[in-house]
């Protein structure tokens, strides 16, 4: 344990930690960022302070990868492959839902979104498509229901980018169907129908604007690049992200063997920490 702030990242970024040293003698030296560093207001000066040691403590080579990023998000790193970020005038998750309780977004869709804080989105008009009924669910006007991952065949990316193909295992209950096909059929209802009809057409479509998903289960080397932010990291103590570990997702959150574990092991702990010498 060298440090839970900034001071110890600055250190050892200019390398004036003793620990720098110990990095930059070692075997196969590695560092792994997690997610709830990065979403801190100076996450764009941790990124850069963690550059900066993989690169003076040799964690980059050719025949080493050090340098490791832990989300906390399912298909982030799919997303992030496939360049879903915001473009020129587009709006992060904070832009939009501030849109949408000003007005200036009319019609919120959210596929699978039940990660983000829909309380306030005023008055607009939102479309939820997804599986459990969970958080997104409860404030839509309309819902459409998905399939689980269980219930479809897909396409995934692990955290460390290995793309994995999968098939279903059960059909989708219900009316619930594939989100391929609700896809597929709103363009129609729209007048701007997607081009593909079936699973294979949608993915030769998908691996030919992004051919990076066509080589599966092969973790791909991503380009060294300059990225993150220069200046020094606060010394606020960093924080563990994740309040409840076994109820993070909808499929856990609608689990009765995931809420007794909550419950046996988050619920009780806090309670614990309330505790004072005299509960014996």
């Amino acid at each position: 344990m060298l440090g839970d702030g900034g001071d110890t990242l600055n250190a050892l970024a200019v390398g004036e930690h003793p620990w720098a040293g110990i990095l930059r003698d070692a075997k196969n030296p590695m560092i792994t960022v997690g997610q709830g560093a990065l979403a801190r207001p100076d996450g764009g000066r941790v990124l850069g302070a963690a550059r900066s040691i993989a690169e003076r403590c040799g964690l980059i080579r050719d025949d080493w990868n050090g340098f490791n990023v832990l989300h906390q998000a399912a298909a982030r790193v799919g997303g992030l492959d496939l360049g879903f970020v915001p473009g020129p005038g587009g709006r992060d998750i904070q832009g939009i839902l501030a849109g949408c309780k000003s007005g200036d977004i009319e019609i919120l869709y959210l596929l699978g979104a039940d990660e983000i804080d829909t309380d306030d989105l005023g008055a607009a008009f939102v479309i939820y498509q997804g599986h459990h009924g969970d958080r997104g669910a409860r404030r839509a006007d309309v819902i459409l229901p998905g399939a689980a991952y269980t219930e479809k065949d897909g396409t995934y990316v692990n955290t460390e980018g290995r793309v994995q193909l999968a098939r279903h295992a059960v059909f989708p209950p219900g009316e619930a169907r594939e989100d391929w096909k609700i896809l597929r059929a709103l363009s129609g209802s729209l007048g701007r129908p997607l081009p593909f009809d079936t699973p294979r057409e949608l993915r030769r479509q998908m691996w030919e604007a992004h051919p990076i998903l066509a080589d599966a289960d092969a973790a791909p080397r991503a380009p060294w690049d300059s990225f993150g932010e220069a200046g020094p990291v606060a010394s606020t103590p960093f924080e563990y992200p994740i309040e409840d570990f076994y109820r993070t997702d909808p499929i856990s959150r609608a689990s009765h063997t995931m809420a007794q574990c909550s419950e046996l092991f988050v619920a009780r702990r806090h309670q614990a920490s309330l505790w004072t010498g005299t509960h014996g």
